[in-house]
């Protein structure tokens, strides 16, 4: 879906980002290699369903205002259908910069090889070596098997208090501690901390196991809709940073902006702002 920014809506983005202008820049190197990038201990990406109403020409746009180049993909971004599409639309990205760390939040169709198989092929197509997937316990026998058979980390997304299969990561954790070290998590914080798990905690405990997190703030700590922006809630962003970089996580930190749909980047902006705030008083200089 294509909107129309309106005037007011971007002049509010360009004052914020003239003030996020005078943050640390990423340089050319940091993002066109995963490779210099891994020099900064935390990575500070997006979750493109943050722009779930904007097509991605203006996902494309905004990523180059934040300067970040890692990119969590949602469907509506990188269509699954046509198939034959999918390599060629991943390599256009990458061309504009971009790298491509982890591709859903991803469901089943239904438990079986053919259904299974589609979101894997896709993925494989792409060149995306993360799933984050919301799948039953009835299912995870069948996705460890194509986790080893196609490479694939499988990042299980937790979603809080609603989620009759994975409310909490340690959920998550719990179900694959016996299975194959492809089969880990994304933390949710925001719906972590709803779910009343420690989100500290379950850093430390995923350790090895954690793919991928998706970074939102809550005004609320059990509400859901109480989301704002990064560092106007509760959520103990400092010692989440610390965690993450005591277990040497090598993943991303994945802004996850769900208000304010139709005109996200002020809050957007502002979160990175902080974020980017927090790691310089950690005495990193990049992010």
């Amino acid at each position: 879906m294509k909107l129309t920014l309106d005037r007011r809506s971007l002049l509010r983005n360009s004052a914020l980002l003239a003030a996020s202008s005078l943050l640390p820049r990423l340089s050319s190197a940091q993002q066109g290699s995963a490779r210099s990038a891994s020099a900064a201990p935390i990575r500070l990406g997006i979750a493109s369903y943050t722009f779930r109403k904007f097509d991605t020409a203006h996902l494309i746009d905004f990523m180059h205002q934040l300067k970040t180049p890692y990119l969590n993909l949602k469907e509506m971004h990188l269509p699954m259908s046509p198939a034959d599409t999918v390599a060629a639309r991943a390599a256009a990205l990458r061309a504009a910069g971009f790298q491509l760390t982890a591709a859903g939040n991803i469901t089943f169709a239904k438990d079986d090889d053919d259904a299974m198989r589609v979101p894997f092929e896709y993925l494989k197509a792409a060149g995306i070596p993360i799933m984050v997937c919301a799948p039953t316990h009835a299912e995870l026998p069948r996705l460890e098997k194509f986790a080893r058979q196609y490479d694939i980390k499988i990042a299980i997304h937790n979603h809080g208090p609603e989620d009759k299969n994975f409310p909490s990561p340690l959920d998550v954790l719990a179900a694959v501690k016996n299975m194959d070290a492809r089969m880990g998590c994304c933390i949710d914080v925001g719906h972590c901390m709803r779910a009343g798990t420690n989100v500290v905690e379950a850093i430390h405990q995923a350790g090895p196991r954690l793919f991928d997190l998706h970074m939102k703030d809550l005004a609320d700590g059990s509400k859901k809709e109480s989301q704002v922006a990064v560092g106007d809630g509760v959520m103990p962003v400092r010692d989440i940073f610390r965690a993450l970089a005591a277990i040497k996580y090598p993943g991303n930190v994945d802004l996850e902006y769900e208000i304010f749909p139709d005109d996200p980047m002020p809050g957007v902006i502002k979160s990175f702002a902080y974020m980017r705030g927090v790691l310089a008083g950690m005495g990193y200089t990049s992010a």
